[in-house]
């Protein structure tokens, strides 16, 4: 009797495994939390390596699809001080080998490739179990339960299927995310939105900075970094956002006006993310039947460019794996083989690249990372 899968998450890892499996001839079951593929937006641009995201995509047969999403020269990116003095101007790439695209838009193409049946929403995951009589079974906040010989965790950060696993829980990095964003862009904005050149204006200094997107239609999408403790965190209140926004406006005093704008104007719901990573070199012990993928494998910072790209190539690495062993034990050992090391190699850089951003020598430390290397975000 063939094997039930069921993969927790249907985000970007947990998709493309379900994808790459049905492309073999493998069903799979993904339950996810929400209840459905609009519930909320899904951020903004990614971009997608031709090591690790382009490779997943291609494995999945969706490598034309995607290049159909790409978005030429939005790979631009533009460093400034807090007076928006430019320090670093890279034009975009049209032909960059790590080309742009829409995550929501690299989410639909994902979900449409599957059977509708294939994606159980609204299954938020309470409880995951070993059974005696071998599998485990899943409860559902809904009051509904399903039952699975393998489980892979592919639900993010706070992971519910991790614990099986090891006990090692995400940790505060230091830093915070505000979204930001300008949906449509007044008289007095469009110095502001200039500013930012063709791609991503980074506007940097040491424990805080100000990031935003330029889309080809106009929009502006981006978040405000502070490095803050905890406790500054339960005090900024965002009931009234305009109020909350020109809070957080206060931690930039003394910045050009045509940065702080992008704080002050943004019409997002302003969100407070703050910013948490797994242990870098985080492992554990094979047990049977289970595994994890994404974040619920290696949470980090964005800051090395890999968290979506690494998540799909696992997709991917796995699935190839269940196809080609029918042992699925030897499978899952030699898929977290390769996944220990190169999951360990992306969050030290990741590490290394949120101190270089908002660190003591933010802004200049980010020109200098550019000038090495600008692919690594």
């Amino acid at each position: 009797m063939p094997k039930t899968i069921a993969i927790i998450g249907a985000g970007l890892g947990g998709l493309t495994l379900a994808r790459v499996l049905r492309t073999h001839g493998i069903a799979a079951t993904i339950y996810e939390s929400e209840a459905s593929a609009t519930t909320r937006t899904q951020g903004g641009l990614l971009d997608i390596h031709e090591e690790t995201g382009q490779v997943a995509l291609r494995a999945a047969g969706l490598y034309d699809e995607f290049l159909a999403l790409v978005r030429p020269g939005e790979d631009a990116k533009r460093v400034v001080d807090r007076h928006g003095t430019i320090l670093f101007d890279m034009p975009g790439d049209p032909e960059s080998a790590r080309p742009e695209v829409d995550r929501g838009e690299l989410r639909r193409l994902l979900i449409d490739s599957l059977a509708p049946e294939t994606i159980r929403w609204a299954h938020k995951l309470a409880s995951v179990r070993r059974r005696v009589a071998g599998g485990y079974e899943l409860a559902f906040v809904e009051g509904s339960f399903a039952r699975a010989d393998i489980v892979i965790g592919a639900d993010g950060a706070w992971s519910k299927v991790r614990p099986l696993l090891a006990p090692a829980k995400p940790v505060y990095s230091g830093t915070c995310f505000i979204e930001i964003a300008l949906s449509a862009v007044g008289q007095d904005g469009r110095a502001g939105v200039a500013a930012i050149g063709s791609g991503t204006l980074m506007a940097v200094a040491p424990g805080k900075g100000i990031i935003a997107h330029r889309y080809a239609d106009g929009r502006v999408r981006g978040y405000v970094a502070l490095n803050k403790p905890e406790e500054w965190m339960k005090s900024i209140s965002f009931g009234d956002p305009s109020a909350g926004l020109r809070q957080v406006a206060a931690e930039f005093d003394g910045w050009s006006p045509l940065l702080t704008a992008f704080v002050t104007e943004s019409d997002a719901e302003p969100w407070l993310r703050p910013i948490y990573a797994l242990p870098v070199g985080f492992e554990w012990d094979r047990v049977s039947g289970v595994t994890l993928v994404g974040d619920a494998a290696h949470l980090m910072s964005p800051f090395a460019g890999e968290g979506a790209n690494l998540a799909m190539y696992d997709g991917a690495d796995l699935a190839a794996e269940l196809v080609e062993q029918s042992d699925t034990e030897a499978a899952l050992t030699a898929y977290e083989q390769r996944l220990f090391p190169r999951s360990s190699d992306a969050a030290s850089r990741s590490a290394q690249n949120l101190e270089v951003f908002f660190g003591r020598e933010a802004p200049h430390s980010v020109v200098t990372l550019f000038d090495r290397d600008h692919r690594f975000v």
